[in-house]
């Protein structure tokens, strides 16, 4: 069962994320996780672009989940790069959005009929429908794509769905599968439930992608690093391992399915009814009934097919359910291959003695021969009809056929519709059929429809998973059938668009939901009447539901920002019942037979789709033209491990997504990079927002000169210094010698002392243990306020107190030349945490502004808005800066790794008269020195920290 999206576009795919940036101080996440050695053979990075964050965020409002996937890619190569993303979706869900980021361009997709052929598409291909039936399994969403080289890309898939109840738990399952060690890996889950939570648990990592069969509740705890915060209506979950949980886990990125489980409170039989802004839900799960009695015939596949583990685990698992039969139930079982085997030719009570001879007759069944499956479901109805023709039955009971195989008709009756026509006519609508299909060779589309027509259920199981165990957890569903003949209805002249209100069976531990539209949403009350049949009784339940508006906020995350009629979002309850009403349509346009009723069907389904936003088999996803987003020109190119997602996601959904008061999202500043840097031979740039003008200059210093970049000890307690390396100048260069910086050290005074050294090789922590860090592994640590953030072989975000925040970007080179050296470039993200005391090379302009006090003819003082560019270097201007007037030119640098070129006026001669003082004021004479002779520095002698 796979959704098969292909994108080959030949554009860059990126991965943007609705994460928030991390915070530490949690005991589980303190520095002294140390990272093993084993980690450096985890990810070849050179031959395949980096994932460097991935995050799940879903908010669950009433069982209806809205989940935004997304993810952010780095292709660090020389060479542009294929990459293909994976994820897993559940089966019965609905994809609503998936947006591209690449470089300054946004791709939104955009939801349109099937069938027109203009512009870029995301093509949808679907081998299952298996939604109403809730089928076990997922459907796995693809994404082919190139990164060009040394460029990123960022991706976000958001999907919809209605949790089913199975078992008396509803379960979200969440595919954590990123195929890599990811430095910034997170999942969200919040729950609100106005009932009331019941047992909520978070289950161990699932590697297998089918639901266990297991009776008992995984007692072993949730994954590490799992947080869970709850009271009585409102749960929150948070899951963020480490790369070294990571490795522990899955050394590959195959974590596995994070699952939360949990039930609600039910106080009235009549079932929980919500009514919102001219829209209803109503749940309908009664309990403390008595059980109807069922008559069940066991249909197994011996085909020759069937040889081996999947016979022999199909056989322990009947052996388990025949023991789990209750006294009042009827049983017969019927094995099938060419010829069709019936163990007794009518159905008989559960005796012990029954019991037995049924479990010999199962263990003496033999693989062989084809498959007759229209002759096994002739065989398995007949029993039931002629049982309830002869029989005097008292009790009302309910009829099931449970129909296993692994194959496609092969003998007797092969064509598929005749094969349902033949079994609906039999079955005339009073015996439900459940279906379970083995492997890859099962016609799963024949499985289905028989299950559709004669209101069952169907499964499916892997060839590779344990069908016994599925098979068993199948049974459990249907295993205690409570109510018959099940009708809800509602006033005909208040209630319009209701979804199915006529069932079978009801199914203890699993739910009915049945949503709709109210023609005036000003009535006071909602009338609703259930009739059903349990037992010998015929039982009818009445009730008056107030309507009263509530207040729920618009914005549900994941959900689509707008409807584009100009009303505010759709609010959960009308999500839902749009939800369940493309559900049935979907699965009426698959029932008929009628070409022109299925065509009514499907215009229907795919108007509905269309206008909530749902990517179904009848409709089908585009590409906007990419437009320049300015919000996202710093995501793109800071380059920063820190920066959250959340920036992406603000500037894409527009002002209009506003939070709400039920999820309150703590504070989290941003990283972004500023132009306020040194990198290369080295260019300082300094930004001065303000005036919208920015300065560079140069530093020519020696090799093994240590210089002060920020010197704030004593007021935020933070120091900069970056020791420089040298090389020999390009033959065509008119300097004698390069320099560049090959370590930087940040000291951290405040709460507690920390030591920080990073070269383009690893980063070593001291903060009491210390702990040292490869640079060519992605991998986030912290504590005490202090976070390090290691984006591999491209960049080192150090995040203190969050309110001060540097990146260091890593240049590595595969083949240097003579003048060339690995190096590291320095810039600030945000300043804020420093004190108005700061100094240093670049510490002393952060509390500054500067003013073009001599313009030259045809310049705007914005060069970068100027109409008048002009050759570079001529003529001379004056600036004033710190009362100091500079003469400058303008030039023209590059930055950020040499991605992006900006305009700047220099400062020439080792920038006399613009910095404090002159070059030697600025020596260290230590890394971790704090003491400077300008401005207001620390104390002198300050011990340095042993880091070698």
């Amino acid at each position: 069962m796979l959704l098969l999206l292909g994108l080959c576009l030949g554009l860059p795919l990126c991965a943007g994320s609705q994460q928030e940036a991390w915070s530490w101080g949690g005991p589980a996440e303190q520095v002294g996780l140390r990272v093993p050695r084993q980690l450096r053979l985890v990810q070849r990075l050179k031959t395949k672009p980096l994932m460097t964050e991935f995050s799940v965020k879903s908010t669950i409002i009433s069982r209806y989940a809205f989940t935004t996937v997304s993810c952010k890619m780095l292709n660090r190569a020389s060479e542009d790069q294929d990459f293909e993303f994976q994820m897993q979706i559940p089966a019965a869900a609905f994809i609503t959005n998936f947006t591209m980021l690449i470089g300054d361009k946004v791709y939104q997709g955009e939801i349109t009929e099937r069938g027109k052929k203009n512009g870029d598409r995301v093509k949808e291909k679907r081998n299952k429908t298996t939604e109403d039936s809730g089928a076990e399994g997922t459907d796995t969403f693809r994404a082919s794509l190139v990164i060009p080289s040394k460029d990123k890309a960022a991706f976000l898939l958001s999907y919809e769905e209605l949790l089913q109840r199975r078992l008396g738990k509803y379960e979200h399952s969440i595919s954590v599968r990123p195929q890599q060690l990811v430095g910034r890996l997170t999942v969200d889950v919040t729950v609100l439930e106005s009932s009331g939570l019941v047992a909520l648990q978070v289950l161990p990592l699932r590697r297998s992608r089918q639901k266990g069969g297991a009776r008992a509740d995984d007692d072993s705890g949730p994954p590490p690093s799992t947080v869970i915060n709850q009271n009585e209506t409102f749960a929150k979950v948070v899951f963020k391992p480490s790369v070294v949980q990571q490795a522990k886990i899955a050394q590959n990125g195959i974590l596995g399915d994070f699952i939360i489980r949990y039930d609600v409170k039910r106080e009235q039989r009549i079932g929980d009814i919500q009514v919102l802004n001219g829209y209803f839900v109503h749940y309908f799960a009664p309990k403390d009934l008595p059980p109807l009695p069922k008559n069940v015939v066991f249909v197994l596949d011996t085909s020759a097919s069937m040889v081996g583990t999947k016979l022999q685990q199909t056989r322990e698992a009947l052996t388990t359910i025949l023991h789990d039969l209750r006294p009042q139930d009827r049983f017969s079982i019927i094995g099938f291959s060419n010829r069709i085997k019936v163990w007794k030719d009518h159905l008989v009570p559960v005796t012990p003695s029954n019991v037995i001879d049924g479990k010999f007759y199962i263990h003496l069944m033999s693989p062989s021969g084809g498959t007759d499956i229209n002759g096994a479901l002739q065989a398995a109805v007949g029993l039931l009809n002629n049982y309830v023709l002869h029989n005097d039955i008292e009790d009302r009971s309910v009829s099931l056929v449970i129909f296993l195989t692994d194959g496609k008709p092969t003998v007797g009756e092969t064509h598929a519709p005749k094969i349902l026509n033949n079994t609906k006519e039999a079955a005339q609508g009073q015996i439900c059929i459940f279906t379970v299909g083995i492997g890859n060779d099962v016609d799963f589309r024949l499985l289905e429809k028989l299950s559709l027509d004669n209101c069952g259920l169907t499964r499916r199981v892997l060839e590779e998973e344990d069908a016994g165990a599925q098979l068993i957890g199948f049974y459990d569903e249907i295993r205690t059938p409570l109510l018959s003949d099940i009708r809800v209805d509602y006033p005909s002249g208040l209630v319009e668009h209701a979804t199915k209100t006529v069932f079978p069976n009801y199914f203890n531990g699993s739910e009915i939901v049945i949503a709709g539209k109210l023609v005036d949403r000003k009535t006071d009350q909602l009338h609703v009447e259930v009739t059903a049949s349990n037992s010998k009784k015929f039982v009818i339940l009445k009730t008056d539901v107030p309507v009263e508006p509530q207040k729920v906020r618009s914005g549900v995350p994941g959900s689509p920002s707008s409807r584009g009629d100009g009303e505010e979002d759709p609010n959960h309850i009308e999500h839902l019942w749009s939800y369940l009403t493309v559900k049935e349509l979907l699965s009426s346009w698959l029932q008929s037979d009628n070409e022109q009723e299925k065509e009514r069907l499907r215009q229907k389904a795919q108007d509905l789709a269309m206008s909530y936003h749902f990517l179904t088999p009848f409709t089908t996803m585009k590409l906007r033209t990419p437009v320049l987003q300015e919000n996202t020109l710093e995501v793109a190119r800071g380059m920063s491990a820190a920066t959250g997602p959340e920036t992406v996601m603000q500037s894409l959904r527009g002002a209009s997504m506003k939070p709400g008061p039920v999820l309150k999202q703590p504070s989290d500043p941003r990283i972004k990079l500023s132009k306020t840097s040194v990198d290369g031979d080295p260019h300082f740039v300094v930004d001065f927002p303000l005036s919208k003008l920015t300065v560079c200059f140069n530093i020519d210093g020696q090799p093994g000169d240590i210089l002060r970049l920020v010197t704030d000890h004593t007021g935020s307690g933070v120091t900069v210094n970056g020791a420089l390396i040298g090389a020999p100048a390009p033959p065509s260069g008119h300097k004698k010698q390069r320099t560049y910086f090959g370590t930087i050290t940040i000291l951290v005074n405040q709460p507690e002392r920390s030591y920080l050294e990073i070269t383009p090789h690893r980063v070593i922590l001291d903060g009491g243990d210390r702990l040292v860090l490869p640079c060519n592994q992605t991998v986030v640590v912290g504590s005490r306020g202090l976070e390090v953030a290691v984006s591999a072989n491209a960049n080192v975000t150090v995040t203190i107190q969050g309110t001060i925040a540097f990146v260091v970007l890593i240049h590595l080179y595969k083949k240097p030349a003579p003048f060339q050296r690995n190096h590291l470039g320095f810039y600030i993200s945000n300043s804020k945490g420093l004190s108005s005391t700061c100094h240093g090379l670049l510490g002393q302009f952060l509390n500054q502004e500067t003013k073009l006090i001599k313009e030259p003819a045809g310049h705007s003082p914005n060069l970068t808005d100027s109409p008048f560019p002009r050759a570079e270097g001529t003529p001379e201007t004056t600036l004033r800066v710190k009362g100091h007037q500079v003469p400058v030119v303008w030039k023209q640098r590059k930055i950020y790794n040499g991605e992006e070129q900006i305009d700047c006026w220099f400062a020439r001669n080792n920038a006399a008269k613009l910095i404090d003082g002159v070059y030697e004021d600025y020596l260290a004479s230590h890394p971790f020195d704090t003491e400077t002779t300008l401005g207001l520095g620390g104390s002198p002698g300050s011990d340095p920290s042993s880091l070698n």
